[in-house]
């Protein structure tokens, strides 16, 4: 299997030596074309053989470019073939290692492995294990890190905490300082001169007041005495769903307070990537299924999809050469069909205030059972309302 970074490389490559080439055909054309206009201007016979000497040259230096192009055009197809069956077979085989094998096993160190054991203790026995492999917090256990990462996010679950700015936090309500992206510059000064008095950052403080989030995983007495399998895997994975899912929800709640905006084709688009956000952000689009459905089909003067594959970027995707993010039309939006998006520096725009670390606690329950209760702790808060807007893409007539 061809590696798709190569294949990227390449075609980037091939795309850079084309476009000067596309550059010069436009010359040459439009040199034809001045050419052509003269001729009804020649007084004599010796001022046609100069233009039908420079029009034979055109045409000869015209061939051999529009060759070139041609030929840089197919390399390019090719490649974009070449990657797309390279990028299919990358993900089969990703696909037959997952069923396979069981990843959790192979991965596992000796100290995950006595991590895991202490929990599976800790579950089976409520709480009083005669000795423990890990960390007890008020009565509950602290999951470990290492027994929370997922063995192979789901390829439509995504992950938008490492889209944003996150920030621990050691006490349940504060301020945090945030220096704005002003894009000021200092001074050139001649030598011993005194220094010059810089712009004042624009510094504000964001309070944060921690909320707490919790779910429960109801188990039977009947499955705790009976159960032969590895009830901390169930744990695990049910516990990084919920909170990935209620981490989500609260970062794009935020995201979706950004300063509202209605463009009515893509020239609106490049607008608010260009324009309407400042510099020194670096943007990302994080769109509703239907806006990527409208965009994913549209192409350029040359034919090409608007949208391009780039394995460089997480999302594979960019438009605009920016990196594109597809959430569901109800998670960006409101309601299905949906045509929206957050163009812009969620990083800067925002700050997740991380307080505690996922925990599990028993609970009692009144139908012979107990409740294995989640907690997780966290608060998101706008940090730079300039870094982003919340987009509406209303096509016209």
């Amino acid at each position: 299997m061809k590696n798709p970074v190569i294949i990227a490389a390449r075609m980037s490559q091939k795309r850079n030596v084309l476009e000067p080439i596309q550059d010069e055909i436009a010359k040459l054309l439009q040199r034809q074309k001045e050419l052509e206009d003269a001729v009804a201007d020649a007084e004599t016979d010796e001022d046609l053989d100069t233009i039908e000497a420079e029009l034979d040259e055109l045409e000869t230096e015209l061939a051999d470019k529009n060759e070139q192009k041609t030929k840089l055009e197919d390399e390019i197809s090719g490649l974009e073939k070449s990657l797309e069956e390279s990028n299919k077979d990358l993900e089969d085989e990703n696909n037959e290692k997952e069923r396979g094998k069981d990843m959790r096993n192979t991965i596992e160190t000796p100290k995950v492995r006595e991590l895991r054991q202490g929990i599976n203790d800790y579950v089976k026995a409520k709480g009083t294990p005669a000795e423990r492999n890990f960390t007890t917090v008020e009565g509950g256990a602290l999951l470990p890190e290492e027994l929370l990462t997922p063995e192979k996010a789901p390829e439509d679950v995504v992950d938008l905490e490492k889209y944003v700015r996150v920030r621990k936090v050691n006490s349940g309500s504060g301020k945090y300082p945030v220096i704005s992206k002003s894009g000021n510059k200092m001074s050139s000064v001649a030598e011993l001169e005194q220094n010059p008095k810089l712009s004042n950052p624009d510094i504000a403080e964001v309070a944060y007041d921690i909320e707490t989030y919790r779910g429960y995983i109801p188990i039977s007495q009947e499955m705790i005495d009976d159960a032969d399998y590895d009830v901390t895997g169930l744990i695990a994975e049910e516990l990084d769903s919920q909170e990935l899912n209620t981490r989500n929800h609260e970062i794009l709640t935020v995201l979706k307070t950004a300063t509202a905006k209605t463009v009515n084709d893509l020239d609106g688009l490049k607008k608010v990537f260009n324009v309407d956000l400042s510099k020194v952000y670096s943007p990302k689009a994080f769109v509703s299924s239907s806006l990527y459905n409208a965009l994913d089909t549209m192409k350029d003067n040359d034919g090409r999809y608007l949208l391009q594959n780039n394995i460089a970027v997480s999302s594979g995707k960019t438009l605009f050469g920016k990196e594109v993010v597809v959430l569901d039309d109800d998670m960006i939006g409101a309601a299905p069909e949906d045509m929206v998006a957050f163009i812009g520096d969620a990083k800067a725009f925002m700050t997740l205030f991380d307080r505690k670390q996922a925990s599990i606690k028993w609970v009692d329950h009144n139908i012979y059972g107990e409740l294995l209760a989640i907690f997780t702790r966290f608060d998101v808060q706008q940090t730079d309302a300039n870094a982003g807007f919340y987009v509406t893409y209303v096509p016209s007539a």
